[in-house]
């Protein structure tokens, strides 16, 4: 498997041959086959055999919420960057709202820092990160003291380390 860095917002995307709706995460496995979306990319790598099954029935429901986080993300940092006279304050409003709630969820359930992650802790550390580093409107530090401390332990892996995407401006 080889990483391929592309950009979403370009009509030239590495992706969009594989992914023409141009999601990211995108496998594209040796026979051909394209799996996109991160819930159907998952159970697939289970089933190569790793050292320790990522999705473990328990934390399906966290991985839910950590995707509903995401998602509540995706799209307030989306409406940033929209010109500032076309943006919705009512979407802002209601994707900060989730955001922050989901967080406070996810703190109040006292998530630890992992020896083995698990799917549920991936997806916390790359939602995470992407706040920390493309989604900085979201200052997700302040009071969630657990979440920092889970996201600051995965991010001195290197897999995490040397996959931090670049800052943006907002």
């Amino acid at each position: 498997m080889a990483e391929r860095e592309t950009t979403l917002r370009d009509p030239g995307a590495v992706v969009l041959p594989h992914s023409p709706v141009g999601r990211v995460p995108t496998l594209v496995l040796a026979d051909g086959t394209v799996l996109t979306e991160t819930a159907l990319i998952l159970p697939y790598l289970d089933t190569l055999g790793g050292a320790y099954p990522l999705l473990p029935p328990a934390t399906l429901s966290r991985c839910g919420q950590v995707l509903g986080l995401l998602e509540g993300m995706a799209v307030w940092n989306r409406e940033l960057r929209r010109p500032e006279h076309e943006r919705s304050p009512g979407v802002i409003a209601l994707e900060t709202t989730r955001v922050n709630r989901v967080a406070d969820t996810l703190e109040a359930q006292g998530w630890t820092a992992p020896a083995r992650p698990d799917a549920a802790d991936i997806l916390l550390g790359c939602a995470l990160g992407y706040a920390e580093r493309r989604h900085r409107a979201w200052p997700w530090r302040q009071g969630h003291p657990a979440l920092a401390r889970v996201f600051d332990t995965l991010a001195e892996r290197p897999s995490f380390r040397d996959t931090l995407p670049p800052l943006s401006g907002i």
